[in-house]
């Protein structure tokens, strides 16, 4: 079935992997939550770390797009072989989904802008393990 979807692909003229198109979104807010949550607690800004929030909620409704496209691509181009940098992706994409959830949640409580700092930061570690990760799988 995961051949079939690549087989189409590059019927209409698509042969790259679906992963990397994609994972730039959720990084991309990941990095942006951890910014404008800073500058929430430096100018004790209400608005930048309504921005972070808004960041989180992009990068929650984006990384499973983005794991399944990953998962995908493994199967496809690596087919399915499990090795060290790939455990540590499952690992850490559910990590960092589990603390996108945690994050929404504990913004919606009326959690303190230290604590969300604390909990995006968490997320930017995930995502630096995500991309180095990936980095070594691509390029090792």
């Amino acid at each position: 079935m995961v051949e079939n979807l690549y087989l189409f692909l590059e019927k209409v003229g698509f042969a790259h992997p679906l992963h990397p198109m994609l994972t730039h979104v959720p990084m991309g807010m990941v990095i942006g939550m951890v910014v404008f949550s800073f500058l929430a607690l430096i100018w004790k800004n209400g608005t930048f770390g309504q921005t972070a929030f808004h960041c989180s909620v992009l990068a929650l409704l984006t990384v499973l797009p983005v794991i399944g496209a990953g998962m995908l691509d493994w199967l496809h181009l690596m087919e399915g072989e499990w090795n060290i940098f790939i455990k540590i992706k499952m690992i850490l994409g559910v990590l960092l989904t589990i603390l996108l959830i945690f994050s929404v949640i504990l913004k919606r409580k009326g959690a303190t802008p230290s604590k969300m700092f604390l909990i995006y930061l968490l997320c930017l570690a995930c995502a630096g393990g995500l991309g180095y990760s990936g980095g070594e799988l691509v390029y090792g």
